[in-house]
C-alpha cells in the first residue's frame, strides 16, 4: 500500500523536475547562439529551440510546491523583534 502512495507523489513531483530539465536546457541553447554569434558563425536554431524551452520550463515550473519556510535566520528574526518591541 505504502508503494502506492510512493509513486502517487513521484508522479506529482515529475513535471516541476522536466520543468527544471527545460529550463537548463534553454540557457544552455541560448548561450551557445550567444557563443555562435561570437564566433562569427550565427546559429540560429539554439535560439529556435531555446526560447519555447524556457516558455514550457516556466509553465511545468508553475506546478511546483513552494519551497518551506527556513529556519535558518531565526535568532536574527527574535532579536529584530525585541527592538521592534522596545
Amino acid at each position: 500500500m505504502r508503494e502506492g502512495v510512493y509513486y502517487l507523489k513521484m508522479d506529482e513531483d515529475i513535471v516541476p523536475r522536466i520543468g527544471t530539465f527545460l529550463w537548463m536546457l534553454g540557457i544552455a541553447l541560448i548561450a551557445l547562439f550567444v557563443a555562435s554569434g561570437y564566433a562569427q558563425d550565427i546559429e540560429f536554431l539554439y535560439l529556435l529551440f531555446g526560447i519555447p524551452s524556457i516558455a514550457l520550463a516556466i509553465i511545468f515550473r508553475r506546478k511546483a510546491n513552494p519551497p518551506p519556510k527556513s529556519d535558518r535566520f531565526s535568532i536574527f528574526r527574535k532579536i529584530k523583534e525585541r527592538k521592534k518591541k522596545d
